[in-house]
């Protein structure tokens, strides 16, 4: 597995990480516990040592589940998670309706961190992110605060997650920034105008999540009969009935291409990725042992300029159906 750096100061991490989102919550069924520590365990010996959770995935299940099954192997791992939003006890509400709001004010930022340092059986998280942008709490109050709890060795490093440009500087002033993770991928180009030249501009990676198109870019979403009511997809517009139907036609070229290099359509999709900069670092997430040997074999696939091109014109951005959120949900993405 090829290794790449987590922005000026970090460290080395696999160039393709895991995002364990989907092991707990999100998209259907959550796996058992065996078969969870069967696939992370499996990434380790694949070379992969960046994963990625988040306190809201469960919520807090997934980083209970990260700490049991990486307790024996803390120095092999680097452990990412994610604060910022207000999340309702289960005796309120249930699922995604737990999720009530954003929370950056600094004594939550504090209070998240030492609640996962719990759940992982740790004494320290090794890249901090601020899930969403808070506009009711200036970025440098919550920034000043995630500082400290490096200054206390109880966080290694800081991230944001889908920060605009103007929000990444503002907290990069106050504490280096080294990562930030964006929805990133074929038919999601969003950081390109902005986010990534700043992002370059300072030292900073690029932490693509969704880099597969939440599965829709891998070919094994044909209809939405697969979705559970459970699933966080059923609620996307890009994967409403008629969107879904007008989308399908650019996995099928990208299929195309795949099948001329003896690749699946994921994994050219995820070569893509790689070969946008040294400096992005896709985190795909997945539950099975076999998904997770196709992500991580993308890794080793070269692209001439030409294929990178092709694939690139495959899925413009401009011919993708649908919104990347509802209503609902984009009003805790700040642009």
């Amino acid at each position: 597995m090829q290794m790449r750096k987590l922005g000026r100061n970090g460290p080395e991490v696999s160039a393709i990480g895991l995002g364990c989102m989907g092991m707990s919550w999100a998209y259907g069924t959550a796996s058992d516990e065996a078969t969870s520590f069967a696939t992370l365990h499996r990434a380790l010996e694949l070379g992969i040592n960046f994963f990625d959770t988040a306190e809201v995935y469960g919520p807090y299940l997934n980083e209970e589940l990260l700490g049991r099954a990486f307790r024996d192997r803390r120095d092999q791992v680097v452990l990412a998670t994610k604060f910022g939003f207000r999340i309702l006890p289960e005796t309120e509400a249930s699922g995604l309706s737990r999720i009530a709001g954003l929370n950056s004010r600094p004594e939550n930022v504090k209070a998240v961190a030492e609640a996962s340092l719990k759940r992982f059986g740790t004494d320290h998280i090794d890249l901090f992110y601020q899930h969403r942008v808070d506009p009711a709490v200036p970025i440098e109050e919550t920034v000043g605060a995630m500082s400290e709890l490096v200054r206390e060795g109880k966080v290694l490093h800081l991230g944001l997650s889908e920060a605009p440009a103007e929000m990444i500087r503002r907290a990069h002033a106050v504490h280096p920034i080294a990562a930030v993770q964006s929805e990133y991928s074929l038919w999601t180009r969003d950081p390109e105008p902005e986010v990534l030249p700043t992002l370059r501009e300072l030292g900073i990676a690029l932490v693509p999540f969704s880099p597969l198109g939440r599965g829709f870019l891998t070919g094994a979403v044909t209809d939405r009969s697969g979705f559970g009511s459970d699933d966080f997809r059923s609620n996307l517009p890009r994967f409403s009935d008629d969107n879904l139907k007008k989308n399908l036609s650019l996995v099928e070229t990208l299929k195309q291409l795949a099948d001329a290099r003896g690749a699946t359509s994921g994994q050219l999709a995820l070569a893509w990725l790689l070969h946008q900069g040294e400096d992005i670092i896709p985190i795909p997430g997945t539950k099975r042992i076999a998904y997770l040997e196709e992500n991580a074999a993308a890794a080793d696939i070269r692209l001439t300029q030409d294929e990178v091109a092709a694939i690139d014109r495959a899925v413009p951005e401009t011919a993708v159906a649908g919104a990347r959120y509802a209503e609902t949900q984009q009003i805790f993405v700040q642009r």
